[in-house]
């Protein structure tokens, strides 16, 4: 399997896809006024303690109040009181209007504030750094014991002849392999990354950021550039020169692997990313023979619906349903990836008579989830033939995050935001301009799109027209909804 990575980089949003053997299967976006939440560490305010929930709400400077259950609290010796496991009241740990250093574990999703916890954790390229455990624990992906050992015995090795009195270490999958040198290099790296968060913590007020992950573009080359991955491409000169110097710095057998992109067609489009990004937002997923599933999200879950469709098969009735489900299970773990869905999914395969076609329906669906980097349980396949399924969810799908409810419909259909439509357009503009000479360009689109374009954006829109050296003008049309423009070269 040939692994390949994409990262476009605009100044308000960098996109990050993965393609495997030339098929597109995760796509990462981050806008940068939403940067710095997941992994981010806030000291923040608790507003509101509630004793039956065994929970508390706490202020960290986000449009909505954050969510910590008493579990996520650190307990000092002192609190825990000779009985480990038992969970005390949440009303003896905080207070509201007390200061209190947390760590988001899960982003803000739909109507829900984001999820956070006291037990700080802060990763490297093969590490995770725990300042308030004592344990050390090895990635379950790496199966050798051997390997396991010496791993182990390298981190208790360091921690015995450091100065550092505390902290717990978790080695990561990537650290399979690895010689000592370079983990102890990580190592010494997060205690002083830690000293200067410690140090933080002491003097900035509550409602605070204290500390922020890496950029995506950054966290991909730290996390996601493995053995099996060929290259990384990157279409900006900027971006490609930072993750050369973090490459060097921390990870120098992967420079061979980064590459700048400078051809005149955008990087998305040229790998179909584009095209795939289009189609994760659409409700229906056509297969190859003809069927077709049907993928609804809700606040509660995510339903997955097989349908034979145009395909009529060969032989008989249970045969065909058999190889159209068991396209749909290939399908369906691609899709689940790619439009990052998470939470509690249930597939409804078709009925199927046969045991020995369930299991074989199951093991395909098993083996191309096992490809998943993202944690995910499986069930058997019931009588119905139903499959329920659990994948962790720390950051909105692809749709909740590129789209909004429509209000035309009534909330149960999206469409693009204005948002998302404006940075479509530059995309565009770009593109344009690359292929085509013209003295000036007429953006026409729906008045909120222009609206935007000329409050929020206008700084873009002013770099954008630095960049290109031609000037955009705009023109509203009533007649368009929200997702329609058009660019007229002058």
């Amino acid at each position: 399997m040939t692994e390949e990575i994409l990262i476009n980089y605009t100044p308000m949003e960098t996109r990050v896809a993965v393609v495997e053997n030339g098929v597109v299967q995760e796509v990462y976006l981050e806008r940068e006024a939403n940067r710095g939440r997941v992994g981010g560490i806030f000291k923040g305010k608790v507003v509101r303690v509630l004793p039956g929930m065994q929970a508390a709400f706490v202020d960290i400077g986000f449009e909505r109040a954050a969510f910590i259950h008493v579990n996520d609290i650190y307990r000092t010796p002192a609190d825990v009181d000779g009985d480990s496991k038992a969970v005390p009241n949440i009303m003896s740990l905080v207070r509201e209007g007390q200061s209190l250093v947390v760590q988001v574990i899960k982003d803000q999703i739909g109507t829900k504030g984001a999820r956070l916890t006291t037990h700080l954790s802060i990763p490297s390229r093969f590490l995770v750094f725990m300042p308030f455990a004592n344990h050390i624990g090895i990635s379950q992906r790496i199966d050798g014991e051997e390997e396991r050992d010496r791993l182990k015995g390298i981190i208790k090795s360091y921690m015995q002849q450091s100065d550092s009195k505390h902290g717990g270490i978790i080695v990561r999958t990537v650290a399979e392999g690895v010689d000592e040198a370079a983990l102890v290099k990580d190592l010494a790296f997060l205690e002083k990354l830690w000293e200067g968060v410690s140090e933080k913590i002491k003097s900035v007020s509550a409602v605070s950021i204290i500390h922020q992950d890496l950029p995506l573009y950054l966290r991909t080359i730290r996390d996601s550039v493995r053995d099996d991955v060929e290259k990384v491409k990157i279409d900006s000169s900027e971006t490609y020169k930072n993750v050369i110097d973090f490459v060097r710095k921390f990870i120098p057998e992967a420079e061979s692997k980064i590459e700048l992109y400078s051809g005149e067609r955008p990087v998305f489009e040229l790998y179909g990313v584009e095209e795939e990004i289009q189609k994760a937002l659409d409700r229906q997923v056509q297969l190859k023979s003809g069927g077709y599933l049907v993928i609804d999200q809700t606040e509660a879950m995510t339903t997955v619906d097989v349908n034979t469709g145009a395909y009529v098969g060969h032989r008989n009735l249970e045969e065909t349903i058999y190889k159209t489900n068991l396209e749909a299970a290939h399908s369906i773990a691609r899709q689940v990836r790619l439009r990052n869905l998470g939470g509690i999914i249930i597939v409804d395969f078709i009925d199927m008579e046969e045991e020995e076609h369930r299991r074989q329906v199951l093991r395909a669906f098993e083996k191309m989830l096992a490809r998943d980097h993202v944690k995910n349980k499986i069930t058997q396949v019931s009588e119905l033939g139903l499959v329920e399924m659990t994948r962790k969810r720390t950051r909105e799908s692809l749709e909740r995050m590129m789209c909004e409810p429509c209000e035309v419909c009534g909330g149960k259909g999206f469409y693009k935001t204005a948002q998302t439509v404006c940075y479509e357009l530059f995309r565009e503009v770009m593109r344009e301009a690359r292929v085509y000479d013209a003295d000036e360009y007429l953006v026409i689109a729906s008045q909120e799109v222009v609206d935007r374009l000329l409050d929020e954006e206008s700084a873009n829109v002013a770099d954008l027209e630095s960049y290109i050296g031609k000037t955009i003008k705009f023109q509203v049309e009533s007649l368009y909804n929200q997702e329609q423009f058009d660019i007229v070269l002058l």
